[in-house]
Parts: structure tokens; C-alpha cells; sequence
């Protein structure tokens, strides 16, 4: 039987996803878009053939024709949205963030262990992609030795709007590499330093962040957003014995004048769309078997990614090095 699946949002991510849905998940079907502007989900579900719509996702999420959610709707809509799944007992895939703040996290964590089983699969996506499984095999295979250092930078073309911040820099786009160094080195954060350059305009400038974890690993985060050259998200582990980098994708490549150049991406869509197939795939293997997908991340990995961000954001508002403080693993997400 196919998994009867409903979207929660319509705007890119939510169309992407039933991209997917519709013609990259076997098994799995299209049968509610639900978004509060009706016009914008009659749309994706025309597009990508999608049963019904629905501008109610609390109703929606209830509906009996609805086996799974995935919800791509906005980040303040997250938490109450995947705390509706829980009660519904139906797996959810949420894009990141779970919350941005840790605090409320907390709370979809305590729902879950309430009912004692994981309902809820993290879109940090990145773990599915080819180039992190790698150096993550790489690390496990023990070809590099011990790992050191982990190096990462995230270039955006340009902000996505006026009013990004520096703190945003921190809260929205470094949680993916707040995440991804914690599943390559199997390692929690314990202090966070925060540094911004300047510009000489009014654009929001560089942050780089410095993390230590607790097997004494230096890690370094440059997330730029103004960027202007192109999307590049590139990472390098280093180890006693050896080092293995991300390098960025580029199918050709042009020789001409005495020139030789490779372009970029304008934004993460097609850089990452191999992985975020990998892993709506494997939530539908989840939702099958019930059997949480084996690198995906759950409701603890988007707790630790918003406190560190919140401790981040601490640390560039002051200046001084921040410890990072955990609550206790609790034991279903050991």
C-alpha cells in the first residue's frame, strides 16, 4: 500500500518536496498540499498531482487519508506542527530548525519520550550527502587516524532579505554545519567563540566561529551570506594520519582564452537535491517500518543544534568564549 503523504507549505522547500514525492519516492503519494495561502497550494498540487488541498495543516495532519508529514512551512511553525504529529501518532519529516530555541525542543523531546517511540525525522539533509558520507567512511575506516580539526565555510550568493542578521548568520544558516561535525565525529560541543569582520558597506559581514567538543577536536565555522560569487558549502576533516576535504560540484568545466573555470550554484536546490531524495526515501522506510533511518537526525540533534546557536549568538553579542551546556541524553535518543 502507498504511503499517503501531506506537505505542510508551499513555497520552495514545500514544492520541492513533492518534486520528490512525485516522481522520486516509490511507495510513497502526493495526497495533500496544505499551505493558508489556498492559491499557492492549488498550485504545487496541480503541479505535481497531489489529491487534495487544505489551508488548515492541524486539521490536515489529522485527516484519516494521511499516513505521513512532511512540513516545509515556516520556522516558527515547526514546533506546534510536529507536536500535532506527535498526538497523531504520524512520522513527520520538519526541515531544520526543530526550533530555534532550545527551549521548545525540549518540549517536542518530552511529547516523544512521552509515547516512547521517535516520530519525528530532522531535515538536515547534508548527511545524505555523497561527499559527507565519504569522509565520514574515511574517519570510520580509520584512513585518517584520529581526527583533529574539522574546517567548514558556507558562502551564500547574497542575503535572502533585508532584514537577515549577523545573529541569523548563526541561527539560520550555521546550523547545518552545527549538525553535520557532530554526525562526522560521533562528538557533542562544549564552548563556542563567535567573530564577524567588517565590511565596507551596510551588508551583513562574515561570522567565524570556533567550537571545541569534548574529544578536545578544534572546530572552525565561516558562514558568509554575501558572499556574491556563487553557493559553496565546502569542509575539511583533518586527522593525525591524513585530511579529506568537500570539494565543490561541478559537472563541466571551460578552457578558453587561457582560461580554465567551473561555475557554482546560485542557492543549495541542486547541489543538495541528491540528498534530499536520500533522505525522503529513507523517511519513507521509516514510516514503513518504524525503524528510525540509521544517520538521520532526530529531535536531540535539533536541541543541540538551536543551543548551540543560542550560544553562539551569545558569544558574538559579547565578545567572550561561551560554554555549551547540554541536559542529559535522554535515553530514547541514546
Amino acid at each position: 500500500m502507498s504511503i499517503r503523504i501531506l506537505i505542510i507549505g508551499a513555497g520552495l522547500m514545500g514544492a520541492d518536496h513533492a518534486n520528490i514525492v512525485s516522481r522520486d519516492l516509490p511507495g510513497a503519494t502526493l495526497q495533500l498540499v496544505c499551505d493558508t495561502d489556498e492559491l499557492r497550494a492549488k498550485s504545487v498540487a496541480d503541479t505535481y498531482g497531489a489529491e487534495d488541498i487544505s489551508t488548515n495543516p492541524k486539521t490536515a495532519i489529522f485527516r484519516d487519508d494521511i499516513d505521513a508529514v512532511i512540513i516545509a512551512s515556516p520556522d516558527f511553525t515547526h514546533t506546534p506542527l510536529t507536536l500535532a504529529c506527535i498526538a497523531a501518532n504520524k512520522k513527520v519529516l520538519c526541515e531544520k530548525p526543530l526550533s530555534q530555541s532550545s527551549s521548545e525542543c525540549l518540549e517536542v523531546m518530552n511529547a516523544e519520550q512521552n509515547i516512547g517511540l521517535k516520530i519525528v525525522q530532522l531535515g538536515f539533509m547534508r548527511r545524505y550527502d555523497q561527499s559527507y558520507i565519504e569522509m565520514r567512511a574515511a574517519l570510520e575506516k580509520g584512513i585518517l587516524g584520529s581526527a583533529l580539526m574539522m574546517h567548514n565555510f558556507h558562502r551564500n550568493v547574497e542575503i535572502p532579505s533585508s532584514d537577515f542578521t549577523s545573529a541569523m548568520a548563526i541561527t539560520n544558516s550555521a546550523p547545518h554545519e552545527f549538525d553535520v561535525v557532530r554526525h562526522m565525529l560521533n562528538t557533542e560541543y562544549t564552548t563556542i567563540s563567535a567573530f564577524q569582520s567588517k565590511r565596507t558597506d551596510a551588508l551583513v559581514a562574515p561570522v567565524v566561529m570556533v567550537l571545541e567538543t569534548n574529544a578536545h577536536q578544534i572546530i572552525t565555522i565561516e558562514i558568509n551570506n554575501n558572499a556574491a560569487y556563487g553557493y559553496d558549502v565546502r569542509a575539511e576533516l583533518v586527522g593525525e594520519a591524513g585530511s579529506i576535504a568537500v570539494n565543490n560540484v561541478a559537472y563541466s568545466r571551460t578552457d578558453i582564452k587561457l582560461t580554465s573555470s567551473t561555475s557554482y550554484n546560485m542557492d543549495w536546490r541542486d547541489r543538495y537535491r541528491e540528498a534530499y531524495i536520500r533522505q525522503n526515501r529513507a523517511f519513507v522506510d521509516f514510516v514503513v517500518t518504524g525503524n528510525f533511518p540509521e544517520i538521520a537526525s532526530n529531535c536531540w540533534d535539533g536541541y543541540c543544534a538551536a543551543l548551540v546557536a543560542e550560544a553562539g549568538v551569545e558569544a558574538l553579542k559579547s565578545g567572550q568564549k561561551q560554554a555549551i551546556k547540554m541536559v542529559s541524553k535522554p535515553e530514547l535518543y541514546q
